[in-house]
């Protein structure tokens, strides 16, 4: 099986970032999200800027949770592959 393309990297990696910051809010509370993934030359970069209520969770721990969730994702993707 071929390796998979930048941009299925990309959304994979977009995606499970989404999934980890909607698993922790609803999306009506989320004020601002903002998830930034770059693959080029073999190197993921994710950023996630979260800014939501923190009366339930710490948004920049979710960030982070969310950065890690995007990076396995896409180890899996590989893995996969």
């Amino acid at each position: 099986m071929a390796e998979p393309d930048d941009e299925t990297v990309v959304r994979t990696a977009a995606e499970a970032a989404e999934g980890v910051v909607f698993a922790h809010y609803r999306q009506s509370d989320v004020r601002d999200l903002d998830v930034t993934v770059t693959f080029e030359e073999g190197v993921l970069d994710v950023d996630v800027y979260l800014n939501a209520p923190d009366d339930e969770a710490d948004p920049e721990s979710v960030a982070d949770e969310a950065a890690r969730a995007a990076r396995d994702a896409v180890d899996e993707l590989f893995e996969d592959a």
